[in-house]
């Protein structure tokens, strides 16, 4: 950790091993087994010791940093900042990378990662929510702008969730298109990995001007919120920047359907509408899916550059932080959208493996 006599100075660092007294050498102690255990064969008793261990670890090492945040604001000064330092933030990557090696040698299923996942965050929010880290100085940050916090979720949610929505609506067909024929893909392929080139800061200033001149030429398109700055430059340059996996994903995912499929399906004397959606579409969905997971995670983290724009969402409490020199304010940008991309990627995981499972059923055309 790092502690300050207020918001404007560095501060001076405070070490792990500069708190080992009491309960801390609980931790200690721990750490010293995590690491023996890292030495041990791989049974599964060693392996369950050590998401145990790593788990302790990661909700103890959040509550020392909380309880020492309280104590220095009630021996110094109420103004005083203690910030959580790159040491905490690498301790708990590689606890985060510990647990996902044992769990994925143990061949966890999804409710046991859950259920581990559940075990270490849970303690880490009640301690949020019960105010005992309102200390620290990234929760400072989010008292000072608690009224406007979950807005700008919200609203970084929404660019994500409406690039995702257009790029769907464009990619899947595109998909579809380039696997029937190949001579849209041929034409189609170059334009999407040109787009890809592009610097995302680049992309948005080569729109604003397009897109300005529509509304000054459709006021109802003004009218409708399409302009050169704000949430419609943002969305079409995700959009943009979401197609090439979202098409190469649909292409790859029909392009593997067994040909022994189609025959058969054929032979039973299926439509054309038939065979696309009750066996070529179920075979190809958790390549489809993968697509759009590669997609979908991009756009979490693309999203934070179109608050250059006005288009608001995490990304403004971000590039307010570095023009401020405020290193808490930029966390306090960055957590969420690092948590929003974990979700995604779990959510889009459990329905690849969902897909995966399920046996597509080939009806008798009636």
């Amino acid at each position: 950790m790092r502690v300050a006599p207020n918001r404007l100075v560095s501060g001076e660092a405070v070490s792990f091993f500069a708190l080992l007294q009491g309960p801390v050498w609980g931790l200690a102690v721990l750490l010293v087994g995590l690491l023996l255990l890292s030495l041990a064969p791989p049974r599964r008793i060693y392996l369950w010791l050590t998401v145990a261990a790593a788990t302790v670890l990661a909700v103890g090492l959040g509550a020392l940093a909380a309880s020492h945040a309280t104590l220095v604001v009630q021996a110094s000064a109420p103004f005083a900042r203690t910030a959580l330092g790159s040491g905490l933030w690498l301790a708990w990557l590689l606890l985060g990378l510990v647990l996902a090696d044992a769990l994925q040698a143990l061949r966890a299923g999804t409710l046991a990662r859950m259920g581990v996942a559940t075990t270490a965050l849970l303690p880490l929010a009640l301690l949020l929510v019960s105010g005992g880290a309102d200390e620290l100085s990234i929760m400072k940050e989010y008292a000072n702008r608690s009224d406007e916090y979950w807005g700008v979720i919200a609203r970084h949610c929404q660019i994500v969730a409406l690039a995702l929505l257009f790029t769907l609506a464009v990619g899947l067909p595109l998909g579809w298109a380039t696997h029937r024929y190949a001579r849209v893909g041929r034409a189609m392929f170059p334009l999407l990995n040109i787009v890809q080139t592009i610097p995302s800061i680049a992309l948005f200033g080569l729109l604003m001007a397009p897109l300005a001149w529509l509304a000054a030429s459709w006021p109802a398109l003004g009218r409708a919120g399409i302009s050169g700055v704000g949430l419609a430059p943002g969305v079409l340059a995700l959009t943009l920047y979401s197609l090439l996996p979202v098409v190469r994903g649909t292409l790859a995912g029909l392009a593997q359907v067994p040909s022994a499929v189609t025959q058969a399906a054929q032979g039973l004397g299926f439509t054309p509408a038939q065979l696309f959606w009750q066996a070529q579409v179920p075979l190809a969905l958790p390549v489809v899916l993968s697509g759009v997971r590669i997609a979908s995670i991009q756009a979490v983290g693309l999203a934070a550059v179109t608050a250059l724009i006005g288009a608001g969402g995490l990304g403004s409490l971000m590039f307010e932080g570095l023009f401020s020199s405020a290193q808490d304010l930029v966390l306090l940008g960055v957590v969420p959208i690092v948590v929003l991309g974990a979700l995604v990627d779990g959510l889009f995981k459990l329905l690849i493996g969902l897909s995966a499972k399920a046996t597509p059923t080939m009806e008798l055309a009636q």
